[in-house]
């Protein structure tokens, strides 16, 4: 299977009960367990976070086959962490066959439903999300995809839960997280779009009506990278010395070739084995919002 330059290969998350992790992802969304184990020292340092080597890990699947890893690292919480209210990765969002299968589907000792379902305003509805925060306080997007944008192709779900098919950047520079895709990964600015974004305004305590603008970074007509204007009450994320940062901590991108990315690598790039890597080459960078991106080398 050919992997297209900047394809989403998965979202890390952590938490501080890797079984609760497995009963929301595994028994609940219906992800298929293919890995677990605790993090090797060289993979915890390649990410800048050798604190975490010896952590429990699990890495699932969507049962359709999509080459996209949804994994979830056990660390402890950190007390001043609150989501979508600081820098970093705010969002995974996934493609699922039904949304409005989820309200009632979701057990609330394991999840909690940010957003219902609702058709979007000021944008074509291409889609209908629904958030909800996982037993890591981590977000995650169940929309489910009714067709295409002018410049965007948007995945069908091929299983009730699917791949991650746009990960949300909250930055304090837009442009500057922009740039640095498109600069140092060889991505393409797409299209802004200016809408009141209720997860934000619920989460600062804004108007309803308070609009914010969001740019979507993609590769073609694939989407990839949904980067936000966050308000200036935001703040860089708190997290534990020398260990991920708390609810959605990474994203691992595929790339064409390591060595024509212009970023500096946390350590020199090298082959990883295990699900998702599957031997190739792999390094990590810290994004212009101070997001952890890690890039896997997939060839031409």
């Amino acid at each position: 299977m050919t992997i297209p330059h900047g394809t989403i290969l998965g979202g890390l998350s952590t938490l501080p009960d890797l079984e609760r992790g497995l009963a929301a992802y595994r028994d609940v969304l219906g992800l298929d367990l293919v890995e677990r184990g605790e993090l090797s020292e060289a993979l915890a340092a390649s990410w800048g976070c050798p604190a975490n080597a010896g952590s429990r890990y699990a890495v699932l699947r969507p049962k359709s086959g999509a080459p996209c890893w949804f994994r979830l690292v056990e660390q402890p919480d950190h007390p001043d962490f609150k989501p979508t209210t600081t820098y970093g990765w705010a969002a995974f969002e996934t493609t699922v066959e039904d949304v409005w299968h989820w309200p009632e589907a979701l057990p609330e000792d394991l999840f909690q439903i940010v957003g219902p379902p609702k058709v979007l305003e000021n944008i074509e509805p291409a889609f209908i999300p629904m958030q909800a925060l996982g037993p890591g306080r981590e977000m995650v997007y169940l929309n489910q995809v009714l067709g295409d944008l002018p410049d965007t192709d948007l995945p069908r779900a091929g299983s009730p839960v699917d791949r991650i098919f746009i990960v949300v950047l909250a930055t304090p520079d837009r442009e500057a997280s922009i740039a640095w895709y498109v600069d140092r990964l060889g991505l393409r600015r797409g299209e802004d779009y200016t809408l009141p974004y209720s997860m934000i305004n619920d989460a600062f305590g804004l108007a309803p009506d308070t609009q914010t603008t969001i740019t979507m970074v993609s590769h073609g007509r694939m989407p990839i990278v949904e980067v936000d204007d966050y308000p200036p009450e935001a703040a860089p994320r708190a997290r534990h010395v020398g260990m991920l940062p708390p609810g959605n901590a990474l994203v691992t991108l595929a790339v064409d070739d390591l060595d024509a990315c212009s970023v500096d690598w946390l350590a020199p790039p090298a082959p990883r084995e295990g699900a998702l890597y599957e031997g190739r080459r792999a390094g990590c960078a810290i994004g212009a919002g101070g997001e952890l991106v890690e890039c896997v080398e997939v060839g031409t």
